[in-house]
């Protein structure tokens, strides 16, 4: 079983051939994800090269699926552009999520994602919340009264704006607002806070992945968020702990997205890594 492992910002897939896939349980998915008993990753990547136009899968480290993922599709970008299937020039990738745009830049490392459109109704997440949008939800955990924005980029985020970003108030209340009954397919959390007019700090809780370093849809989502409190303007760097990536707007809400991928190894995973699991 061969897997090819990318990070972009710290937050790390590993590719695989849907081929190989197939043969994985739930189980064994989150074996290869422990960082412990395993290689250790923020999740699989699935590329299924049988369709004319790139199709990719995304699974969580807990053996759920995730409709779509910033950073995956970078990653993912970068892949096939490895593996010679594309080269410079921008090309489609589908994902459960909705199809993307991707471009890998001329020297490889930066990669292009048009994202789509970000759209703020509680239906699009989905999310069981009256009206057409939520821009100042009030949401409590952990005892803390909170202001949550609802965005949807092909896959569900709350955004909670704060006057200054805590990470370990991230790690403490992410579990909670993930798990919230409102979200009947869970959530991805965002703590946000803006630093000016075009750069704004965030901590991520990924949804069946936990605390992680840095994300793209996060990226995408908490700064559509603050776009449509009006707190930024159309450029904004978005500051996370594994990094930076930039963000930008066009038309009603489009949203796109730069930043790096690299490459890490090449990995043949051997069976006896499943030797102490139930058959």
């Amino acid at each position: 079983m061969i897997f090819h492992r990318y990070h972009g910002l710290g937050n790390d897939y590993l590719v695989c051939h849907h081929r190989v896939a197939a043969l994985l349980s739930n189980q064994q998915i989150r074996r290869i994800c422990d960082r412990h008993y395993g290689i250790g990753s923020d999740g699989l990547l699935i590329d299924n090269d049988d369709a004319d136009i790139p199709s990719l899968r995304i699974i969580n480290p807990d053996g759920s699926e995730a409709e779509k993922s910033g950073n995956g599709l970078r990653i993912y970008a970068r892949y096939l552009f490895d593996i010679g299937r594309v080269a410079h020039e921008p090309f489609l990738v589908n994902t459960p999520g909705g199809q993307v745009c991707c471009e890998v830049t001329d020297c490889a490392h930066q990669v292009i994602v048009d994202m789509g459109q970000a759209k703020f109704s509680p239906a699009a997440l989905p999310a069981s919340v009256e009206g057409d949008e939520a821009l100042a939800l009030p949401i409590v955990a952990g005892g803390h009264n909170l202001s949550a924005t609802l965005v949807s980029m092909g896959n569900p985020h709350c955004v909670i704006r704060v006057d200054k970003l805590d990470l370990d108030l991230v790690k403490q209340l992410g579990s909670e607002i993930e798990t919230l009954a409102i979200f009947p397919k869970r959530t991805n959390v965002q703590f946000a806070q803006v630093l000016d007019r075009n750069n704004i700090s965030i901590g991520i809780w990924e949804r069946g992945a936990g605390y992680t370093l840095a994300s793209g849809s996060s990226s995408c989502a908490a700064a559509s968020a603050m776009r449509k409190l009006g707190l930024v303007d159309d450029h904004v760097t978005v500051h996370m702990p594994g990094g930076k990536l930039a963000i930008s707007f066009s038309g009603d809400f489009q949203v796109n997205m730069r930043g790096p991928v690299q490459k890490i190894a090449i990995i043949t995973l051997d069976n006896d890594c499943f030797r102490d699991m139930p058959a």
